[in-house]
């Protein structure tokens, strides 16, 4: 078995989560292949000693992978899906962070569920992406243009709120007076646009949702439409530019510009362990916080 390593170094605490996956694999005789920043990281907290083969970008992650094992919060495994992309390389994460909802594996069970990993005891959960150009071309988004939880547009360095004209497959929705807008997948529904009043979606939800953020008129609400839908909008504001965000990477593009919006061609794969169900964490960590069956 194969596996690629990928993360980010938070806490002290991290360290016990790191060397138990090592440990693990190791006894498992499992070949790891470490990303390069990662592991000098790792080489200079003293965490590891060994000697480990390296990737430094998605060109080099390919079918000989078997799984990219993903080391910290929901955000490590955002930045992870930018380096395996279409490869169809399946990641399992591994939450050293607080809430994970993508991370889903904790600390007190690495050895379990790595288990489960070895045994190839485990599903997968495809998960849709969007993707997004921009007209003229913004050469900030080339190659990256695309996102697991959502794509949004906000206003910048104002107070005043922005004007986002809305088109669903060419026909005219709305225009969106408000401090931005969220188009979310069934990923994305529990982060940002969760937090904006948007309604929680399954992962296996053929569905978008486009959420307002802080509507002038308190009669916009969040709305759910086919993911085979493309979206388009224009932005207009009293500055001259405004943001897009793509998960967590951030640029800035020039009023009048339209931005369109669809459904990739391609999905991630994300590793579902038995017993560590998206509806088990929606129900543990977000809804009731145990489970209440008599």
């Amino acid at each position: 078995m194969k596996v690629a390593i990928y993360g980010q170094y938070y806490l002290v605490s991290t360290e016990p989560i790191i060397k138990d996956i090592f440990v693990f694999f190791k006894n498992n005789n499992v070949e790891m292949v470490i990303e390069s920043d990662f592991l000098k990281m790792l080489y200079e907290k003293k965490i590891i000693e060994n000697k480990y083969n390296t990737f430094s970008s998605h060109d080099e992650l390919d079918s000989s992978f078997d799984m990219l094992i993903s080391i910290g919060g929901d955000g490590t495994i955002l930045r992870a899906v930018t380096l395996v992309r279409n490869s169809g390389v399946p990641i399992l994460g591994i939450n050293a962070g607080r809430l994970g909802f993508l991370a889903t594996v904790q600390k007190e069970n690495i050895a379990e569920f790595m288990q489960f990993v070895i045994d190839k005891k485990y599903k997968i959960s495809k998960r849709t992406l969007l993707s997004l150009t921009c007209s003229p071309e913004n050469k900030a988004i080339e190659g990256l243009n695309f996102a697991m939880n959502e794509i949004s547009v906000s206003r910048k360095e104002t107070t005043s709120m922005i004007t986002i004209d809305t088109y669903l497959n060419d026909e005219f929705l709305n225009s969106y007076w408000a401090d931005g807008l969220i188009i979310a997948t069934p990923t994305g529904t529990t982060g940002y646009s969760l937090s904006c009043g948007g309604p929680i979606l399954t992962p296996d939800v053929k569905s978008l949702v486009i959420t307002p953020i802080a509507p002038h008129n308190l009669n916009a609400r969040p709305l759910v439409v086919p993911d085979a839908t493309e979206i388009r909008l224009k932005v207009f504001g009293r500055e001259e530019q405004y943001l897009v965000s793509l998960d967590s990477r951030i640029t800035s593009v020039a009023n009048d510009s339209i931005l369109t919006i669809k459904k990739t061609d391609f999905e991630i794969n994300m590793v579902e362990i038995p017993e560590e169900t998206f509806l088990k964490t929606l129900r543990t960590k977000l809804l009731w916080g145990e489970d209440r069956r008599n």
